[in-house]
């Protein structure tokens, strides 16, 4: 999760895309001009079995014209060969 919240940060496609399971993954992302992103916190995290897991998370960001907004979101991943891929989150208030 914090891999995948630096590369939002960092505006790095490419990572993003390669660490999104291929069942879910977008054909391309667009970043938001002026966001500027404050911070991550990770409130929960549990390995649910052998390959999968989810995490709890606030990030938090400040977008063109100076907006605060929170991204509060429960993300489930799956391990496949080694590696962690993000599958799909819930949006939570």
């Amino acid at each position: 999760m914090r891999s995948r919240y630096t590369a939002f940060v960092l505006e790095r496609a490419d990572y993003l895309l390669a660490s999104w399971h291929a069942s879910k993954r977008p054909a391309r992302i667009d970043f938001e001009p002026g966001v500027k992103w404050l911070g991550l916190e990770v409130r929960w995290q549990e390995q649910t079995d052998a390959t999968h897991a989810e995490v709890e998370f606030v990030a938090r960001q400040r977008v063109r014209g100076g907006s605060a907004v929170r991204l509060h979101e429960r993300s489930r991943f799956v391990q496949e060969q080694g590696h962690w891929f993000y599958l799909d989150g819930d949006m939570l208030p």
